[in-house]
C-alpha cells in the first residue's frame, strides 16, 4: 500500500507508471476504524473487484477540531495506527488529504472536479449518509451524486447498528472513557490498543517490585481509557504475549508524572528497549491509586498479576 499526502503525489505516481486505471474510493474521517468503517471499506473493495479499479481510502491528515477550533484533539486512531489497520485490507492507496486554509476553503463543486475527478481519477465512491466535504461542510451525499455528472457512481453505505445503537466514533469514545473495553472491542472488532517505542523507565519494576516492565509513551493526541490497571495482550513483532498494563502517572512513585503505559509481560524476559510494540487492552481491572508505601504497591501489583493469571486461564 502506498501512502500519499495530497493529490499531487498521486498524479505523479500515475505519470511515472503510465497507469490510467480508475479508483474506487472510500471517503471518510476513519477515526477508530470501527464496524461502520469496515462496512464502508468492504463495499469499496467489493466494487473495485467487479470493475477492475484500484482501491483508495481518502481521509484527512489531522482531526477537523484541531484545525478549526485549535482544540487539542483526542483520536482513537493515530495516523500511524490507521495506516497499519488499513494495510490489513490489502488496499492499494491511502490518501491523507491535507487540512490547510486553502484546502478547506474549496467549494464542494471544485472538490469534486479537481480533487476527486482530476486528482485521483475517481470512478466509484462509497460514503456514509452523514458525510460532508468542501467549504463549510456544505457538500453531502446528495451534492456528491449531483456533482458526479455521470463521471463516477456514488454508493451510500448505511451505518452499522449493534445492540440497538448506531456504531460511530462518538459511541466508541463514550465506551472507552467508561473503561468498557469489552464493548469497545465489539465496536472495533479488535481490542483497543496503544502503540509506541519502548523507552527507559525508572526500573522500579525490576529492582524494587520484582516485576520487570516495559514502558511506552502514548502519542500526544491518543485518547486513553481511565487511568488504571488492565489485562492486556502485547504484540512484539509477530508474537503475542499475555500481559498486564497500568496506564497513568504512577502517583505512588512520582508526583505529576508523565502519562505512561507500563506493561508486565507474562513468561517474557527479553530486553525490548527501542522496540516498537502494541499493547491491546482487554479488560479494566481497577483504577490507578496512590499507595501509602512501596510495599503496599508491591502487594497490589502481585495481586493484580494473580488476577491476570486467572483471567487468562478463563479467557483463552
Amino acid at each position: 500500500m502506498k501512502v500519499f499526502h495530497g493529490t499531487d503525489e498521486y498524479r505523479e505516481l500515475i505519470r511515472k507508471t503510465g497507469s490510467v486505471k480508475g479508483t474506487a474510493v472510500a471517503l471518510g474521517k476513519f477515526d477508530g476504524i470501527h464496524l461502520g468503517h469496515a462496512r464502508l471499506i468492504d463495499a469499496m473493495i467489493n466494487e473495485a473487484g467487479k470493475r477492475g479499479l484500484s482501491t483508495l481510502l481518502f481521509t484527512f491528515d489531522k482531526p477537523f477540531a484541531s484545525f478549526f477550533t485549535g482544540e487539542k484533539p483526542e483520536v482513537l486512531t493515530t495516523n500511524k495506527e490507521r495506516e497499519e489497520a488499513v494495510r490489513e485490507w490489502g488496499i492499494d492507496f491511502l490518501l491523507e488529504y491535507p487540512l490547510r486554509s486553502d484546502t478547506v476553503s474549496v467549494s464542494p463543486e471544485d472538490f469534486v472536479d479537481h480533487v476527486l475527478v482530476d486528482g485521483i481519477n475517481t470512478k466509484f465512491i462509497a460514503a456514509g449518509p452523514d458525510m460532508s466535504y468542501g467549504s463549510g461542510g456544505k457538500g453531502n451525499i446528495e451534492t456528491l451524486r449531483t456533482g458526479s455528472r455521470g463521471r463516477f457512481e456514488v454508493l451510500e453505505v448505511e451505518k452499522v447498528r449493534l445492540k440497538g445503537e448506531t456504531v460511530s466514533s462518538t459511541l466508541v469514545r463514550d465506551r472507552l472513557k467508561r473503561g468498557e473495553m469489552e464493548e469497545v472491542r465489539e465496536l472495533l472488532s479488535r481490542p483497543y490498543s496503544v502503540s509506541g517505542k519502548v523507552s527507559h523507565g525508572r526500573k522500579l519494576g525490576a529492582s524494587v517490585l520484582n516485576m520487570p516492565t516495559v514502558n511506552i509513551l502514548p502519542e500526544e493526541y491518543k485518547l486513553l481509557p481511565p487511568f488504571g490497571v488492565y489485562f492486556s495482550e502485547t504484540v512484539v513483532g509477530s508474537e503475542r504475549y499475555k500481559s498486564i498494563t497500568n496506564i497513568g502517572r504512577k502517583p505512588t512513585v512520582q508526583e505529576g508524572g508523565t502519562v505512561n503505559c507500563e506493561t508486565f509481560l507474562y513468561d517474557f524476559t527479553e530486553d525490548l528497549y527501542g522496540e516498537n510494540i502494541r499493547v491491546e487492552l482487554l479488560h479494566f481491572l481497577r483504577e490507578e491509586k496512590k499507595f501509602n508505601s512501596m510495599e503496599d504497591l508491591k502487594k497490589a501489583m502481585h495481586d493484580d498479576m494473580l488476577s491476570g493469571e486467572e483471567y487468562f486461564s478463563n479467557n483463552n
